[in-house]
Order: C-alpha cells, then sequence, then structure tokens
C-alpha cells in the first residue's frame, strides 16, 4: 500500500529572487556626506598613539634645527633614555590603573618606601642585596594591596584612596629611614647589586643604562599582555564599562586587585632603578614620580577616562616631556619655563583627550 506522498509531483526548492531593479549593496554604517574633520577625530580615537608619535618626531625636527649638533648626538639622545627611565617604569603602573578609569597617586611613594627596605636591608641590617631587593619588592605589592582593597571593598574613590595612602607610605619612609640617606659609598662597599640598574653598555656610539633597556623590556612585555591576552582585555574593559564588563562575565573587583597590586610591584622595580639612577638611597628622592607619570601617561593619549589608550603611547609621552626639558635646556631656557611648557602640553593633551571622546557620545 503506496502512501499518498509518492503520487505527487516532487517540486523543486524556490529560493529567494532580488526584485528587479532593487539595490544589492551592502550595508554600510558610516555616516553620508562625514567631514573631514570627523573622520580625522574618529581615525585618531582608534590610534591613541598616533598624536603623541606626530608630537615627538616634530619636536625633534623643531630642537635639531634650533639647537643643531649638540641635541642631535647619540650621547644626548641617550642622555634623554635615562632622565625618563623613572617615569617610564613609574608610567607602567599608572597606565594600568588609568585603563580602569581609576588614578593612582601613591606611586612615588611607593617607590621610595621601596628603596629604603631594600637600602636598609642590604646595607644596615646585611641581608643579601637580592633578599633585600626582594623584600623592597613586596613592600610594594603589600602598598598596591592595600590600596586595591580599599578600593574594590570599600568602594572608595581611587583618587581619594591613593591620596591618603600616599601621605601614609611617605610619613612611612620618613619614619623608617629616620630621614637619612643612605651613601653611594657604603652601596658599593656593601650591595653593589642595588645600583646595577645604574650601570650602561656602550650602543651605536650611545651609553644606555641597564635601567633604559630594563624599561624598553617592561613596556615590550606589558604591550603584550594589555593587547594579546584575556586579562588585557578585561583591564580595558573594566575601564571601558564596568557594568557592562560585569555583565560579560568579567570578575571587576578581582580585576582591579590584580591591577593595583601589579602596579605596586612595578613601583618596587622602579625603587631598585631608582637606586641605580642617583646612586644612593634618599627618602627625599622621586617626590615628583607621581606628577610625572601621570603627565606622561595623559600626553602619551590614555584617557582619564579610562578604556582607551597604549602603553607605547605612555613611553611616546615620557619621551616627548624629556625632549622638552633637554631641548629648552640646551637652548639656555630657564627651568621655570621648561615647567611651564610641560603644564601646556598636560591642558592641551587633555582638551585633545576631551574632543575625541566625543566620538563615542
Amino acid at each position: 500500500m503506496s502512501s499518498d506522498n509518492t503520487d505527487r509531483p516532487v517540486q523543486k526548492a524556490e529560493f529567494e529572487k532580488v526584485l528587479d531593479k532593487a539595490d544589492v549593496k551592502v550595508a554600510e554604517f558610516r555616516q553620508e556626506g562625514e567631514s573631514l574633520l570627523k573622520r580625522l577625530q574618529n581615525a585618531l580615537h582608534s590610534h591613541p598613539t598616533a598624536i603623541p608619535g606626530v608630537v615627538l618626531i616634530v619636536s625633534v625636527v623643531f630642537f635639531s634645527l634650533l639647537i643643531g649638533g649638540r641635541f642631535l648626538h647619540p650621547f644626548n639622545f641617550s642622555l634623554i633614555v635615562q632622565q625618563v627611565m623613572i617615569i617610564g617604569i613609574v608610567g607602567i603602573a599608572q597606565t594600568l590603573v588609568i585603563l580602569t578609569a581609576g588614578i593612582d597617586l601613591s606611586v612615588g611613594a611607593i617607590m621610595v618606601l621601596s628603596s629604603v627596605v631594600m637600602g636598609k636591608f642590604a646595607v644596615d641590617l646585611g641581608i643579601p642585596a637580592p633578599l633585600a631587593i626582594a623584600a623592597g619588592i613586596g613592600v610594594g605589592a603589600l602598598c598596591g594591596l592595600v590600596n586595591g582593597l580599599l578600593v574594590t571593598r570599600f568602594r572608595l574613590p581611587p583618587f581619594i584612596v591613593t591620596l591618603g595612602t600616599w601621605n601614609i607610605f611617605f610619613a612611612l619612609n620618613l619614619w623608617y629611614s629616620a630621614s637619612e640617606t643612605i651613601r653611594a659609598q657604603d652601596i658599593e662597599e656593601k650591595a653593589p647589586l642595588l645600583i646595577f640598574f645604574g650601570q650602561s653598555v656602550e650602543f651605536l656610539g650611545a651609553r644606555l643604562t641597564y635601567g633604559s633597556i630594563a624599561m624598553l623590556l617592561m613596556i615590550a612585555a606589558c604591550w603584550y599582555v594589555l593587547n594579546l591576552t584575556a586579562w588585557g582585555r578585561h583591564v580595558q574593559a573594566v575601564g571601558d564599562d564596568t557594568e557592562s564588563a560585569n555583565l560579560a562575565g568579567i570578575r571587576t573587583d578581582r580585576t582591579l586587585l590584580q591591577v593595583y597590586v601589579i602596579a605596586g610591584i612595578i613601583c618596587g622595580i622602579a625603587a631598585w632603578a631608582l637606586i641605580g639612577r642617583i646612586g644612593s638611597v634618599s627618602p627625599q628622592a622621586g617626590q615628583t614620580a607621581n606628577l610625572d607619570s601621570i603627565t606622561a601617561v595623559v600626553i602619551g593619549g590614555t584617557s582619564l577616562f579610562g578604556g582607551r589608550g597604549s602603553i607605547i603611547g605612555t613611553l611616546l609621552g615620557a619621551l616627548i616631556v624629556g625632549v622638552f626639558r633637554n631641548g629648552l635646556a640646551l637652548s639656555g631656557v630657564n627651568v621655570l619655563w621648561q615647567e611651564f611648557a610641560v603644564g601646556v602640553l598636560i591642558i592641551v593633551a587633555v582638551a585633545v583627550d576631551q574632543w575625541l571622546r566625543r566620538v563615542s557620545r
């Protein structure tokens, strides 16, 4: 007994047909008649290092024409890199925090406190230098943990938290060091490893310190983590929109806590580099590191509102500040006006950031 379906003729499948004279172009979301300025705004928003890169090139060309051979000498360029070494390393820590829409005003105090611990342990207490360095970096991590817990557990604003801990860490620094400097001669005699980052090597006619090389390696490592790992994407997502990051399954509090601890560790490494840079351990050193690191990050194109920026931009921002100060000094400009120029750069950088943020609105 055959089924009724076998008696029915087989029909060929029919596919959708485009209507005659219909538009077959793929949908585009770009606005029609978009101005050149708007396109430039979008392009710069997508590439935050573009502006600081151009500013750095223009600055180098300007001072090269103004000063000439002295500025272009390889030794001078190596000197600029050495001068921005501490700002660059601390700027890495600051970049991580600012990417989460926070700010850390205590990075300089953490760095100096860690350097004092390294010096006191190695020189005064006779602890082996590697253990003293590890203890100093551990103190940096502990300070970062305190900042992170106050921000994540007690829901306090990062600005207020780190403003308070800046004073606390600085006071601890003065108390533990008794406001005394550990001399270079004592360090060289008892713990020469502490000044390792101050030693230099010849490279293409320039002298690069190991601290400068370490800064570049750390920036490369941070670039890899931020751009090619899930954790790096989580950091930027938290800064861009915390609520959306939560909905996407990102544990925002844990990510924030990790950022502050890692920032503290980086400040501990900066403390080691600071000892090599100045050749001694001083509780008064690095007082401007807090603001200098923020300056490098902002001029480098990282948004103070989080979620947008680049660690390469921080390096460029530090180099821009270094080039300006070096070029103005070689030109005989007073230190007062050097700081004036850096202040103008900061204001312009923030204004540009505000202009670029309108793209996402």
